[in-house]
């Protein structure tokens, strides 16, 4: 039997602009020091910005495809056999694929200097929206390792 507990999950509430729970997990992933009014004026101006920038009509549908192409599938996790620690390629659940989708997406955001976090987070979505820029190319990072690693694949249990 394992000792180890599992960890409770909240129940988060939807957004209350466009009702929808990814875009809440965003707001709360991009909020400071418990700020979420600042969060949201950020993130819904940044939506806006960036839906007009690609002529959506739907702007969370244009955001839920931005996210869905800045997801990764596979990654790599460490794996000791032996006295040898392997990279062992693994599978992502769709909970931490959404997670760590969000985390680069804000981090690369956060990232470009001279801009306003609206205007760095509208500049992200559309990169990832486009298949371009540093999110994507993070997951094409964490596929190629994966794909590199592919023959220690019969390690992971």
């Amino acid at each position: 039997m394992s000792r180890r507990r599992q960890a409770i999950k909240r129940k988060i509430e939807a957004d209350p602009t466009y009702n929808s729970l990814t875009l809440a997990k965003f707001i709360n992933k991009l909020m400071l020091d418990g700020k979420k009014s600042l969060a949201r004026k950020i993130v819904y101006g940044a939506i806006e910005n960036f839906s007009k920038k690609v002529n959506a009509e739907s702007p969370l549908a244009a955001f839920e495809q931005a996210l869905e192409n800045a997801m990764p599938s596979l990654e790599v996790k460490s794996r000791r056999i032996g006295g040898a620690t392997y990279q062992v390629p693994v599978e992502i659940s769709s909970n931490r694929r959404t997670s760590m989708a969000m985390t680069w997406i804000i981090n690369n955001a956060r990232a470009k200097s001279g801009k306003s976090m609206e205007e760095g987070l509208a500049t992200e979505l559309l990169d990832c929206f486009n298949n371009q820029g540093t999110t994507i190319k993070k997951k094409d990072d964490t596929h190629r390792m994966a794909e590199a690693n592919k023959a220690f694949a019969h390690y992971k249990w």
